[in-house]
């Protein structure tokens, strides 16, 4: 199964311990699932990382090593096709990742854009909760 994780899920995977997103990351690092992501969005979870309001709740450190990890084990894509199906522009580079790998998943925490979608061309998009009762049927 192909899954992509919106950044904000990849971010509480730094922030919490075992909640939904650390716990399919953990799944992801045991080979349940293809995780996909893009070199635009390795970027996007740099720059975040570095906000000053979150530099009280992860360590930099951690966020190089996440990234080193997806983008030795994870499938990054370098090009991506345009997409324009979300409100907010910023999440259209997700989805396009979504789209090109043909994921089975989109897995957000995004209420009240991405998941709001429920779906594009053939991808779910989903809460890191309903994705985990999925992992575990």
């Amino acid at each position: 199964m192909r899954v992509a994780l919106d950044t904000g899920v990849l971010m509480a995977v730094l922030i919490t311990t075992n909640t939904p997103p650390d716990r399919i990351y953990q799944a992801w690092r045991e080979g349940r699932f293809e995780l996909i992501t893009s070199d635009w969005q390795l970027d996007e979870f740099r720059r975040v990382s570095r906000y000053p309001r979150l530099r009280k709740f992860l360590r930099p450190t951690d966020a190089g090593r996440m990234v080193n990890s997806l983008r030795s084990q994870a499938v990054v894509l370098t090009d991506l096709p345009r997409v324009d199906a979300s409100w907010d522009p910023d999440d259209n580079p997700i989805l396009a990742t979504a789209l090109a790998c043909e994921v089975q998943y989109l897995v957000s925490g995004d209420k009240r854009d991405l998941l709001t979608l429920k779906s594009i061309g053939g991808v779910r998009i989903v809460s890191a909760r309903r994705f985990m009762d999925i992992l575990n049927r």
